[in-house]
């Protein structure tokens, strides 16, 4: 499907859960978050009736986020409905790492087809410090499994300050060289002020290109990481809330003072 400014819009990005079980410095407040009301978090039967609308319309990718996605009850089932949608070519998993020695396998196996996984230092102290209190060996271990599991590429998702000739960024560079592994640096993100740029070594942040609507855990789609404008799958139902993210998706993201990046996906 085109939007106004003749973009293929076929990717979808779904957020499935607000919770994480870490609280990474640059994403949430060291006291937690208010989260969502469980009955105002879509169920697995409404999130695979959005997207297979979605796919109808040319949805062809689709990503799960969270939150930590891991978290939620039953991802593998639910990775397992969208895996039966005809027409997804693609269909991915974002991560920070730390459940996927536990879920790597059965998520292959219900049709999960690769993972992306945050990580923004090898050095176990700093780790702890920027996640507060996550055990980089449970990355680790779960990277492993993920390869054995056949869930390639699998691509590291690393966030930077200022630039990737950083001292972490190159370190990850070397992890991600001698594991196989790909590399994505993403530049530390404002939504409140519009700090945004493009994904050195993805396409992410490149506005002209872009392909993407998203679905918060509430329902919400969303045309723009950077824009407030959102459709409620929900009160205005699916084929509508699809038409208006589509005709209100931006020729340029602005900024986002309504979302935080736990709640949208990233």
């Amino acid at each position: 499907m085109l939007d106004k400014f003749n973009r293929n819009i076929n990717y979808l990005r779904v957020s499935i859960t607000d919770r994480c079980n870490l609280r990474c410095k640059y994403c949430m407040p060291k006291e937690g978050i208010s989260l969502l009301k469980h009955e105002d978090i879509l169920s697995f039967e409404e999130i695979t009736c959005i997207i297979k609308k979605g796919v109808e319309l040319g949805i062809e990718k689709i990503r799960i986020t969270g939150g930590e996605p891991l978290v939620r009850n039953g991802v593998v089932n639910l990775v397992k409905m969208i895996s039966q949608i005809k027409g997804i070519k693609d269909l991915s998993l974002t991560t920070n790492g730390i459940l996927l020695e536990k879920f790597a396998k059965p998520l292959a196996e219900a049709g999960l087809q690769r993972t992306n996984i945050s990580l923004d230092t090898i050095n176990p102290e700093k780790y702890n410090e920027i996640t507060r209190g996550g055990n980089i060996k449970d990355v680790y271990k779960g990277i492993d499994i993920a390869k054995k599991a056949g869930l390639n590429p699998i691509k590291i998702n690393c966030v930077v300050l200022e630039s990737s000739d950083e001292p972490d960024a190159k370190e990850i560079y070397n992890f991600c060289k001698n594991n196989d592994l790909e590399i994505r640096y993403i530049h530390k993100m404002n939504l409140e002020t519009g700090k945004f740029s493009i994904v050195e070594g993805g396409n992410g942040g490149d506005c002209k290109t872009c392909n993407r609507l998203r679905l918060t855990a509430n329902g919400m789609l969303k045309p723009c990481l950077f824009s407030e404008a959102e459709f409620d799958t929900r009160t205005l139902g699916i084929n509508e809330a699809y038409k208006q993210a589509l005709f209100f998706k931006p020729e340029l993201g602005t900024l986002n003072k309504s979302n935080k990046f736990y709640n949208i996906g990233g």
